[in-house]
């Protein structure tokens, strides 16, 4: 992700909605980037889809979409952004996360922003099953938003792995995508890299000098780079919470083999431990397991 052209912000009726499009909206202005609000009412599409009586069905689904534009397009003049391009778009389907899937492969947004609902009794907003499967299947990069403003220097984290594991280009993706989000929203970046302790000199030596070409790359960041002592999944997130970071930026994907399709160990920790945003990306060779059935929709 060089730039921001196209920004995809899924939305519901909650609080935190106004804030992931005020984030959009910040986002969009340095690239002249044009944004698409979106919400699909996956609810009343499964009870539809439950109707023993057909008749009324389909209106019923029509209704349902123009409700959600109405609200939509409250959303689009509440941002107060005229010199934005911004769109609106609604869909009744069932379940939630193939349809904002189904939304990515036709659009080809460069971003996904959803904001991640906060329940009664919560401290903080919590990741629901919609938001692990978009973690999951979800192509382009996907932030996650908590529904907390950014400072006005916001600080943000990449956590990268340059392990021999790693999938290939992820970490270079990763700090790329940083690159795009710094000249969009300014503030500062951090490079965060977590080292077993049980690794050999050679491995040590040989991680530190694929951290510095990777931070060489994208000079005009000056990052700070922090390189952790001990397993990544217990050392970081604790580093992390002490930094109070706007946004982490992550690979979304385990990298062990068999298990390509996975939510990593390392993402879900960090995720469970800290309040802030999330930006998770994945690396070019991915394919989400829902673009093949997308495709023969097109195509019939």
């Amino acid at each position: 992700m060089q730039s921001i052209n196209s920004i995809l912000v899924v939305v519901d009726v909650s609080p935190t909605a106004a804030d992931a499009v005020a984030k959009a909206v910040a986002l969009a202005r340095r690239f002249k980037a044009r944004i698409e609000l979106y919400m699909c009412d996956a609810e009343r599409a499964f009870m539809l889809s439950q109707a023993y009586v057909p008749a009324g069905v389909q209106e019923a689904r029509r209704s349902c979409m123009v409700q959600s534009r109405r609200y939509l397009e409250s959303l689009k003049e509440s941002a107060n952004a005229p010199d934005v391009t911004i769109t609106v778009d609604s869909a009744c389907e069932s379940p939630l996360y193939e349809s904002i899937v189904r939304k990515v492969l036709r659009e080809q947004p460069d971003l996904v922003i959803k904001n991640v609902i906060r329940t009664n009794g919560q401290r903080a907003a919590q990741f629901d099953a919609t938001d692990w499967q978009l973690m999951r299947t979800c192509p382009t990069a996907l932030m996650l938003t908590r529904g907390r403003a950014w400072k006005p220097a916001p600080t943000f984290a990449a956590a990268i792995d340059v392990s021999a594991a790693e999938s290939a280009g992820l970490a270079q993706g990763i700090l790329s995508a940083a690159q795009a989000i710094l000249q969009s929203a300014g503030g500062e970046l951090e490079v965060v890299y977590a080292e077993a302790l049980d690794l050999q000199d050679e491995e040590r030596e040989k991680g530190a000098r694929t951290l510095q070409d990777l931070t060489a790359q994208v000079p005009e960041l000056s990052p700070h780079v922090h390189i952790l002592a001990g397993n990544p999944e217990v050392s970081l997130p604790r580093f992390a919470e002490h930094r109070k970071y706007d946004a982490i930026l992550l690979g979304a994907l385990t990298h062990k083999p068999g298990y390509t399709s996975q939510v990593g160990t390392l993402t879900s920790r960090l995720m469970d431990a800290l309040d802030c945003d999330f930006i998770l990306l994945k690396s070019s060779a991915y394919r989400s397991p829902l673009a093949a059935s997308a495709a023969r929709t097109t195509a019939a």
